[in-house]
């Protein structure tokens, strides 16, 4: 015979009772976890490693130099050539001779003529500057005469600071004769020549995709504490063409030659000979992988 179990009717309520209260305060448990309010900015986000962070801004920079190199590409090259011809000074600073020479400034670039030996008051240099990629902002030419000593550090006899004229952007050539300031006052130290003209060449070969990848230093170069290996970045690959039979060099002409070699005096004429090579005979194509030669 099986057991019968009674259950009165107050230990029903009581036990409904206690199973309401363990509801409710898991309930209270389960709200206390949940957060009201504005969510923090990294919730559900992961922080990036402090190599991952360096990698992502080198590559931004890197990016950003390679915008830089193309529109580079794009703009026009100008050359500004400069002559300094001659001075006429109002005092001989020497003690027994004076050897003058010309400093010029030119936003962070420097260039001095030779030393004119005992020209005194009225020296003479004749002395040419290729100004290439013009300084942007640049435009006052500071010009510094100096007298060269021997037993002495060189004494600073005049000086000017000259505007880059407008006109020559336009195509026009300036001859003129610019007062000079020293010990005898503004304006008051004599006359030098300056000869100045601009010209522009068009670019026309490098593409964007020409100007080959941005480097970014390979991993085991340096080996300095604290240095985080960064990957080389490269342009996305680009479409290959088919192949075609490559044509035939042009002829570089001897005055070809000896025009890019006067334009670019600080390259040996051989390399100005294999640039004009490589670029099949095409002037403004070598007078483009010389200058990115130069400003690398």
């Amino acid at each position: 015979m099986k057991p019968i179990f009674f259950i009165c009717s107050e230990c029903i309520v009581f036990i409904s009772k206690m199973a309401s209260s363990a509801t409710s305060e898991k309930s209270d448990q389960r709200r206390k976890q949940v957060m009201l309010g504005t969510l923090p900015n990294d919730f559900l986000r992961v922080v990036p490693t402090q190599s991952q962070s360096q990698e992502e801004s080198d590559r931004a920079a890197a990016m950003h130099l390679q915008h830089q190199m193309i529109a580079q590409a794009q703009q026009n090259v100008g050359r500004l050539q400069m002559t300094v011809v001659s001075a006429v000074l109002n005092k001989n600073y020497g003690m027994t001779r004076m050897d003058p020479y010309v400093r010029v400034r030119l936003g962070h670039h420097i260039y001095e003529t030779q030393t004119d030996v005992n020209g005194a008051k009225n020296p003479r240099w004749n002395k040419t500057f290729q100004v290439y990629h013009l300084p942007k902002g640049v435009n006052t030419i500071h010009i510094e005469i100096y007298d060269e000593r021997t037993l002495t550090d060189d004494e600073l006899v005049a000086w000017v600071n000259l505007p880059i004229p407008e006109v020559i952007f336009q195509g026009e050539t300036v001859d003129e004769w610019y007062s000079l300031s020293g010990k005898l006052g503004e304006g008051q130290e004599g006359t030098v020549n300056i000869v100045m003209s601009y010209t522009i060449y068009l670019q026309t070969a490098p593409l964007p995709h020409s100007l080959g990848p941005v480097m970014m230093v390979p991993p085991g170069a340096y080996t300095y504490p604290g240095y985080t290996s960064v990957p080389v970045y490269t342009l996305p690959p680009t479409q290959q063409l088919p192949a075609s039979t490559p044509s035939p060099p042009q002829a570089i002409s001897e005055q070809d030659l000896k025009q890019v070699v006067e334009m670019f005096p600080s390259v040996d004429a051989e390399v100005v000979k294999s640039v004009l090579e490589a670029s099949r005979g095409n002037k403004e194509v070598a007078i483009n992988s010389l200058l990115q030669m130069q400003d690398s």
